[in-house]
């Protein structure tokens, strides 16, 4: 089976000053895809940038769960490389730690923003674009189009340690597959990615306990790094165009639930 080569397609990458969204981005531009890096933080997307080359890298700073933010990162991709993004990834995110009952509630609000809001809206604006983008090639089946979607294994089986996060990304989920059976006739390509314990920032943000990620890394590590999930981001984006890998759970070995 022929891959696609990555080199033929324009990225955007939300969320891409740390973690996952930094790895899948460097696997990107490794790869030869001219890429959007989207963050909050301007300074870590500009230094990244250029460090990975400015000639295949833009930035688009801002708060992932505005529209103006969206707009402007799909905006770049087009000013910058002169057509539409056709492989969007849809990172950007937090965590919050513990359940319902235990979970700081004055940062649900924020977290449901970024966490769904915001992918839903990154989500619409890539799925406008790539129909259009299908409509004037006059065909799907040559150039894939792809919006994927980070997910979480919490928001398959959500847990009670961090249920208020795991209940955010089950949304995500379903947004996944609504918008997959909206628009996957036409070409367009929706997947949700579901990572289980991934060691980068997001602990320390999402507020877990030493002890409580100590106890991860002796129960199930060695554990997932970010890099491990940018590689399966890759691939599911290199499929041609009439292969679809609609989910993609990845767990580390040793991991038996969540």
């Amino acid at each position: 089976m022929s891959r696609t080569d990555l080199s033929t397609r324009v990225a955007v990458v939300s969320g891409a000053s740390a973690g996952i969204g930094e790895a899948v981005a460097r696997h990107l531009v490794a790869s030869g895809a001219p890429t959007v890096l989207n963050a909050r933080r301007a300074a870590r997307i500009e230094q990244l940038a250029s460090d990975l080359g400015s000639d295949r890298c833009a930035v688009a700073a801002g708060d992932a769960a505005e529209q103006s933010t969206v707009d402007a990162m799909l905006d770049t991709a087009r000013d910058r490389f002169e057509r539409d993004a056709d492989l969007v990834v849809v990172n950007a995110g937090r965590g919050l730690n513990a359940g319902v009952l235990g979970s700081d509630d004055a940062q649900w609000e924020s977290m449901i923003r970024v966490n769904l809001l915001g992918a839903m809206r990154l989500m619409r604006a890539a799925a406008h674009r790539m129909l259009a983008d299908i409509e004037a090639r006059g065909s799907w089946e040559h150039h894939p189009h792809d919006i994927i979607v980070l997910g979480s294994v919490v928001g398959r089986h959500v847990s009670p340690f961090s249920g208020a996060y795991g209940t955010t990304k089950f949304a995500v989920h379903a947004a996944v597959e609504a918008l997959r059976r909206e628009i996957c006739g036409r070409g367009v390509r929706v997947t949700v990615i579901e990572p289980a314990v991934v060691v980068s920032e997001f602990q320390d943000v999402a507020g877990y306990a030493d002890a409580m990620v100590d106890g991860l890394y002796e129960k199930f590590g060695p554990l997932l790094e970010p890099a491990d999930v940018a590689e399966a981001i890759g691939w599911v984006a290199a499929q041609p165009a009439r292969v679809h890998i609609g989910e993609l759970l990845i767990r580390p070995t040793r991991q038996d639930y969540p």
